[in-house]
């Protein structure tokens, strides 16, 4: 079952279809490449996913990491993925060919992430990680720091961490006390505990560099006061030696539901004389530095779980297809063979649902990749500004609709196999302990909610909306003059002028009273992405019904009519619930705020 990561023929379709990747070839960074080196690189990535990551996704899991009190033991299968992963290059894919990097389109590289994603997500979180905090470092780190710590960071031989939940302190960062306090040369002495830290202890490279939130001693209270510091486990000479252990101590791991083979660490800063960290950037500007991590992240999290609700799908589609039970309702005859379980209409109805949420949680990850990609090498600067405008306000749907649907789409699996599902022999309910974590970590659907709702829908915002309204409205007229997507967008259509009125209405709620205006801002940011992925899906049936105007043949038939079935579920059906919760929000509906703790 381990050849079972992506539809290959789906990602191309994604890829060359929906998004025209191979246009990024006339842009001067690209000049170098072609068609050929990014199907090689996918199918790269695909090789050493099926080999060196999909085999022990289950084993990691069976056996999660454990501290001795000195050291993190892993599964020794992650230790050769994780080399697989830096020698093939992907630590360092989108970086320029001077740095050492493939300078692969963004978009490329999250695709080759969706296959280490799908094969085994809690492995690939070190790597995932690493390039995130690798960008942060390329981005504002002073060039004395970019020379000391961005190559090993490239090339694998050190890892990175984003250190920013204390014990007491979750989603509010203003609040957070971890200490700075100037040392020597210029570097500063970190005193503080974090926790949930992912990736924070382990053997598989010779450093951790941790990317440390805390506040300089005397800094202003809020968020304005908080700082970006590089802290390293290991202290490092200005030759690039890797020196003694600095004080950071790992406090102990977490054990979690899910990601089981990541470790989860509690982080001690401090315990002695102070860890050793460097400021990154200007002081008191850290939030606004990490949020660059932290909003591809959000990213990636929602490409993790939508690649785990594809992984969902592709296992209960072939079982559904393999398993024999019953006999169809107008079949009275009880010697008359079973027929397998996707002749039932009712698993077969469970299955168009996995598939409009898995396929369209996956475009929409690799859409926002692309918008990315077109903010730092777009054309003009208005085609960067826009991306810049699109990505902004996409950002919480990208983090919150794969994240939850996606787990839906688990759930719906494990359904699906029944009994089976349920069992440790197979893998849909170890998909779905993974995919629970999605909605939690990297800001939850409440966090997103309001920020899309009260700030980039909020007085100083709404540029990115309105982009998103006339791409959807462009597309709405491209449907309209065809016949087989006409009806649909005609849903479509119904759907977007719900979501313009319910906008306009909680923005001047909010405007009027930020508390209470927020109070359903997750309903609202759940309606919101909902018509966005029915955008998604739209523009993947004009293309389908394209296609099979243009004559196409062979499976290619089936694949687009199976879009264009989709499509028309997701119109009908996840789209018809709409009115009736936009009439809640837009009555400011505010019986959940007027609950009493003492009444519970």
């Amino acid at each position: 079952m381990t050849d079972l990561l992506l539809n290959e023929r789906e990602l191309r379709f994604q890829l060359y279809e929906l998004l025209d990747t191979e246009a990024l070839l006339q842009r001067p960074r690209y000049a170098e490449h072609d068609r050929e080196v990014f199907d090689a690189s996918l199918g790269t990535a695909r090789q050493i996913a099926r080999e060196l990551f999909a085999p022990h996704n289950h084993k990691g899991d069976a056996n999660e990491p454990t501290f001795d009190g000195q050291r993190v033991h892993l599964i020794p299968e992650t230790k050769l993925a994780w080399d697989a992963f830096a020698e093939a290059g992907f630590l360092a894919a989108h970086h320029d060919f001077a740095d050492g990097g493939l300078q692969l389109p963004e978009v490329l590289l999250r695709a080759c992430m969706a296959y280490f994603n799908a094969a085994n997500i809690a492995t690939v979180a070190y790597s995932f990680l690493s390039i995130g905090a690798t960008n942060l470092v390329k981005a504002f780190a002073s060039p004395a720091l970019r020379e000391r710590f961005l190559a090993p960071m490239l090339d694998g031989r050190f890892s990175g961490t984003m250190a920013l939940t204390e014990p007491g302190q979750g989603s509010a960062l203003g609040d957070l006390r971890t200490l700075a306090r100037p040392g020597k040369n210029g570097s500063y002495r970190i005193f503080g505990q974090k926790m949930f830290i992912s990736g924070g202890d382990h053997e598989l490279t010779e450093n951790i560099l941790h990317m440390v939130l805390a506040r300089i001693d005397g800094a202003p209270a809020g968020t304005k006061g908080i700082s970006l510091f590089l802290v390293p486990k290991f202290l490092v000479e200005v030759d690039g030696r890797v020196g003694a252990r600095n004080d950071v101590a790992l406090g102990g791991l977490l054990h979690k539901m899910g990601y089981r083979n990541t470790t989860s660490t509690v982080l001690s800063f401090g315990e002695g004389d102070g860890a050793v960290g460097y400021l990154i950037g200007e002081a008191h500007q850290g939030l606004s530095y990490m949020f660059q991590m932290m909003n591809e992240a959000r990213i990636g999290v929602g490409l993790g779980a939508a690649s785990l609700a594809y992984q969902s799908y592709i296992h209960a589609l072939d079982y559904a297809r393999q398993r024999p039970q019953g006999r169809l309702p107008g079949n009275k005859n009880p010697a008359a063979p079973q027929v397998p379980i996707v002749e039932h209409a009712d698993v077969r109805r469970m299955l168009l649902q996995q598939k409009v949420y898995a396929e369209g949680s996956l475009a929409l990850c690799l859409y926002a990749s692309s918008l990315v990609e077109d903010a730092h090498t777009g054309a003009t600067p208005e085609q960067r500004c826009n991306a810049g405008e699109l990505l902004d306000v996409l950002t919480p749907v990208v983090k919150t609709f794969p994240s939850r649907y996606g787990l839906l789409a688990s759930e719906i699996g494990v359904q699906i196999l029944g009994g089976a599902g349920y069992t440790r022999e197979y893998p849909l309910e170890q998909y779905y302990r993974d995919n629970r974590l999605n909605p939690i970590h990297e800001g939850t659907e409440g966090i997103q909610a309001i920020d899309l709702l009260g700030r980039k829908l909020g007085p100083r915002g709404g540029d990115g909306y309105r982009l998103l309204v006339s791409e959807v409205l462009a597309t709405l007229m491209e449907a309209s003059n065809d016949s087989r997507c006409a009806p649909l967008g005609a849903l479509l259509a119904d759907a977007l002028n719900v979501l313009e009125q319910v906008t306009a209405s909680l923005q001047a709620q909010v405007a009027a009273d930020a508390t209470l205006g927020l109070v359903n801002a997750t309903p609202y940011l759940d309606l919101f992405g909902r018509v966005v992925v029915g955008w998604i899906w739209m523009r993947q049936a004009l293309l389908a019904s394209s296609a099979l105007e243009a004559g196409a043949a062979g499976s290619d038939v089936d694949f687009y009519q199976g879009k264009l079935q989709a499509a028309h579920y997701f119109m009908s059906w996840e789209l018809a619930t709409l009115p009736a919760q936009a009439r809640l929000l837009s009555e400011a509906n505010h019986v959940a705020y007027y609950m009493r703790d003492s009444w519970f």
